[in-house]
Order: structure tokens, then sequence, then C-alpha cells
């Protein structure tokens, strides 16, 4: 008999390609963090390296993120044939994660993005592929659902897994929204919003979802939370992140870097994905908040959104030698 599955992500996957630019300049609005990446137009603009990272995207990072803290981990994503999507599959298998719930469609494309890599930051040229989403009427009844980014045409889809969780009240859902999902916004997903058990996006997503130009992170957690989630939880990048239960807000700063960042993506999956699999693991609450910036800190040394997923032992090492400011609070 087959272990019930701890961690079952769903969401698309991709390959991302990393063009390490070295001809290029960024330009930002005088007091603000909205910045631009600038390259001649019309030119011939040389780059650094390109490295191609398979079987990544915020559910499938979150999937081998799962895996690595020691649960057992599934992930419910759509393929294309092609070369593309076999190599995903195979790269998935060599991490760990279960890939007997991925579909695969004949004459569709497996996911690639592109990513325009300069210092630390990236920026992602996306293009989701539109696969007949559906879900499988003998799905297997996990601990947790853990949804991310899916494409603009699935809003049936995302119904379809509502009424999962419906039949499933044993099921606890976390919710990091994509692109997509954003867009779609509260309203329609709304199903969703109040099923969830833990949310989380960064400061700007949650003013997109709230409709709100509001920068009191407070007030965007009670905001977030009148949607339904019973925990809600806003990143701030180097500020920090907050989480609101409905009765305490805590703030979590970030861990500090053991030397400077190669590459900024995936912080925030390692980040969603960690806290997440530590409440399964039954941490509570404040616990989970520590351990989530640690796998953050690790990834960002690294090449892509897997390479430095740490382990559960790893994690508690390093908590044991953390800063004596390094520590949960409620604010």
């Amino acid at each position: 008999m087959s272990k019930q599955i701890d961690f079952l992500a769903i969401g698309d996957i991709v390959t991302d390609a990393f063009i390490k630019l070295q001809d290029a300049e960024v330009n930002c609005d005088l007091k603000t963090d909205r910045c631009k990446i600038c390259m001649s137009f019309g030119e011939k603009i040389p780059y650094e390296d390109v490295y191609e990272v398979r079987a990544v995207g915020n559910s499938a990072n979150a999937s081998v993120s799962a895996h690595r803290l020691g649960l057992e981990s599934s992930l419910l994503t759509n393929i294309g044939d092609d070369r593309n999507g076999k190599d995903c599959l195979e790269t998935l298998k060599e991490q760990g994660v279960s890939t007997k719930l991925i579909k695969k469609h004949k004459g569709k494309k497996t996911n690639y993005h592109y990513v325009l890599w300069y210092g630390a930051e990236r920026t992602i040229l996306v293009k989701h592929t539109e696969f007949d989403y559906q879900l499988d009427a003998k799905l297997p009844v996990p601990k947790w659902v853990y949804l991310s980014s899916l494409a603009n045409n699935s809003l049936p889809y995302q119904m379809q897994i509502a009424d999962f969780l419906d039949k499933h009240p044993e099921t606890k859902l976390a919710f990091q929204p994509g692109t997509f999902q954003i867009k779609l916004g509260a309203e329609k997903l709304t199903r969703l919003f109040r099923r969830t058990e833990i949310f989380f996006c960064n400061k700007e997503e949650a003013q997109k979802i709230c409709n709100i130009k509001e920068d009191d992170i407070k007030k965007l957690l009670l905001s977030m939370h009148t949607k339904g989630p019973k925990v809600v939880v806003i990143t701030d990048g180097p500020n920090g992140a907050y989480a609101y239960d409905g009765v305490k807000t805590l703030f979590v700063p970030m861990y500090p870097d053991q030397k400077p960042p190669i590459s900024r993506t995936g912080a925030g999956d390692a980040f969603a994905s960690t806290v997440t699999s530590a409440l399964i693991l039954g941490k509570s609450l404040s616990e989970a908040l520590l351990w989530g910036p640690i796998n953050s800190m690790s990834v960002v040394q690294e090449i892509g959104a897997q390479k430095g997923l740490l382990s559960r032992e790893k994690i508690e090492e390093i908590l044991r030698s953390a800063p004596q400011a390094y520590v949960a609070k409620e604010i």
C-alpha cells in the first residue's frame, strides 16, 4: 500500500533558460524601487553565458523543497510530448518527487521561459502553454495541497480543485498565487481563498490582490485576511516577512546572506514551501517562519530555484547558530 502524500503541489512546470547579461543597465524611478532593465535597441547584445534549469516553476520548486525536508512529495502538473517535457520528468525523478500524477499532452509544448539575469536580479519572459486542465476523479487525498502558478485558462480547473477540497475537508490548502491567478483576482477565486489554511504573497502582490495602494503591512495583512485565508503571510524583500492569523501579527527578519547572492530566482518559492513544510512537520507558525528565510538565503547562492534547497537537518543546524536577533516576534 502506497504512503499518503504529505505535500501535493499543483501548478505549471517550466524550464528556465538563464541568460547572463553583461551589457545592460538598470534605471529606477526616483524615490521608488520600480526599476527597468535597459539594453541598446536594434543592436547585437553580447551575453556572458546561458544555463538551462529543468523542472522548475513555483509548484515544482515547492515539491522539491518538501521532499528535501523529508515529506512524501508529489507534483500534479502538465507537460507536452516534447523533449523538454521528458527532461523535466527525469529531473523530478532524480530529485525524489513523485511524477505519477503528471499528465502528458500530445502536440503541446512544455513551458519554456527566458530569464534575463543581470547582477543578482532577474526579469523573466513568460509564456504559459494553455493545457486542457482536468482534475482526475481518482486523485489521491493528500494531507496538504500546495497550489501555485497556472495559465490564464485555468479558472475552471481551479474550481475543480475547490470541489475536491470541499469533498475532503481534512486536506489543508497552502496558496501561493502566480501571475495569472493574481490577475484573475480574489473575487473569482473566492472559494479557494476561503478554503486556504495559509496564504503567501509579496507586498506588491498583496496591493494588487486587495486593489489598494496601502504601504502599511498590518493593514495589508488584515485586508487579505478578510478574503478568507486563516493565516496570511506577506514578504517584503530585505525588510523581512509578516504573518497574521486573525489574532496576532508576527514578524521575522530576512536571514543574513552568508555571501553576496548569485541569483534571487526561487527565493519566494523556497520561503513559502519551507514554511508550509515546517507546519506539516508539526512546527508552530513562529517556528515555521524561522525556517523559511534560511532556505531562501541558501537558494540565492546558486543558479536556479532548487540547487540550494536544504534538508531539515541543515536548516536545524543553521538555526542553532543563528544570530541572536533572528527571532519571530509579535508586533
